[in-house]
């Protein structure tokens, strides 16, 4: 009789090891994001997540994607996201700058050795940016400093930096972890699963929440259906794919040629993943952060135009949620674009001698894959724009007043969820396979 798949994942030793090195460096995770930067205004953060409205929920959002970092204010409050901007950056780099597309096409090997000592270099200062950006945006949002004795003059500058460096610090150890877990734990899961990890912390708090409100059992039964719907969605967007056919080269065995073997080349309606609603949050806050330089400016008019800005892509209006819309939609376009590019399947169907029927080899098949890869990328597009602002749509037919954060776990929160919990699952699945376990996990 066979074990059973769960079984096997502890009695199989080198598993285990992999599954408990993954846990543990994901409890230490969870153990330092609890240690608050020095001089934390509490009372003035507090009234940010507790005041509604789109100030609230924005913050909401960063704290339900850092797992609770941002309400104490952690030395980890900007999660691994400086990385991951890092590394949204260089690769979109790539095609711009000839002497960097010619590297990574050269040698390919080197090309991404390349890539990831640059990702780490670039995230210091994006951190460090990230973190004077957080403490002026929220700062502006209270209406009273975040930090106590925070500036860059007179006797609050060596305090500030010291404040700047221990949350850059916070976050390159967050990479670290996450590097740790895909070396010696499950294979390129790190940084996904810190993200997993902190996300899922923050549910039982974020329904918790719900029961405080008048309409409690209303609220409670609707965020549990539209959970359901939004995973069963999830799961069909991401699962979906279009496999174009393609013709392989038979072999030559001794003096007789195989005939041309059909396979099929699988396009994903989604290939972005998150990038395009983490990428275009990140844009939205440059116009404010600049804009809080000008609020208190002497000139009227600039003072105006800088605290109409800061309403807007703070948060504070309707406009900040169309504008994300069309700018998560426009990033799905424009990184599956790039993405696609840097791949160059047209070439390397080329050297394999394959080739899509009907069309010629090279750069025919590569836009033509192209063209295939837009129209399907539409439906993926809409998708990840409808999900970046289901909890404004939310907030309009539901009275969630204080709690509107709270529904953010059935959108971008559950879009992350479930892929990291898919790819999970896959990877253990080949590890059982590696391992001559002959029945997949999934199945069990």
């Amino acid at each position: 009789m066979k074990r059973s798949a769960w079984r096997y994942l502890w009695t199989a030793r080198d598993i285990r090891r992999k599954l408990l090195i993954t846990l543990g460096v994901m409890v230490i995770y969870r153990l330092a994001a609890q240690i608050p930067v020095p001089g934390v205004n509490r009372a003035a953060l507090s009234s940010i997540l507790t005041g509604g409205g789109a100030a609230g929920t924005l913050v909401g959002i960063l704290d339900m994607l850092s797992g609770g970092t941002v309400s104490n204010f952690s030395v980890m409050a900007m999660g691994v996201y400086p990385y991951i901007t890092a590394q949204i950056i260089l690769q979109l780099l790539v095609p711009v700058i000839p002497a960097l597309q010619r590297r990574m096409e050269d040698d390919p090997r080197e090309g991404q050795k390349w890539m990831e000592k640059w990702t780490y270099i670039l995230a210091v200062p994006m951190a460090a940016l990230q973190a004077i950006s957080q403490i002026r945006i929220f700062g502006s949002f209270a209406g009273a400093p975040i930090i106590d004795n925070y500036g860059f003059t007179g006797s609050a500058l060596l305090p500030s930096l010291a404040i700047i460096f221990s949350m850059t610090a916070g976050t390159m150890f967050a990479i670290w972890l996450g590097e740790l877990i895909s070396e010696y734990g499950i294979r390129n899961q790190g940084l996904s699963l810190l993200i997993f990890a902190g996300i899922v912390s923050r549910i039982p708090q974020n329904f918790a929440s719900l029961l405080n409100n008048e309409y409690r059992w209303l609220m409670l039964g609707f965020s549990v259906i539209l959970m359901i719907l939004i995973i069963f969605v999830i799961v069909i967007v991401q699962q979906g794919q279009r496999n174009v056919p393609v013709m392989y080269p038979g072999r030559r065995v001794g003096r007789r040629m195989s005939m041309p073997v059909k396979g099929t080349l699988p396009l994903r309606v989604n290939m972005a993943g998150m990038i395009p609603l983490i990428f275009a949050q990140s844009l939205l806050t440059f116009p404010a952060i600049i804009a809080s330089f000008f609020v208190t400016s002497e000139t009227t008019w600039i003072a105006n135009f800088a605290l109409g800005a800061q309403n807007v892509f703070g948060g504070n209006s309707p406009w900040y949620w169309l504008i994300y819309f069309v700018f998560v939609v426009g990033f799905a376009f424009f990184y599956t674009d790039v993405l696609f590019a840097q791949q160059n399947y047209g070439e390397n169907l080329k050297r394999s001698g394959a080739q899509i029927p009907g069309v010629s080899k090279g750069e025919p098949t590569q836009r033509y894959l192209t063209k295939v890869l837009r129209r399907i990328t539409f439906p993926g597009a809409f998708f990840l724009g409808a999900v970046a602002i289901v909890p404004f749509l939310v907030g309009l037919i539901l009275p969630l007043g204080n709690n509107a954060g709270t529904l953010l776990v059935t959108s971008s929160g559950l879009l992350i969820v479930v892929g990291v919990v898919r790819d999970t699952f896959f990877n253990i699945d080949a590890e059982l396979k590696l391992h001559g376990y002959d029945e997949t996990l999934l199945v069990r």
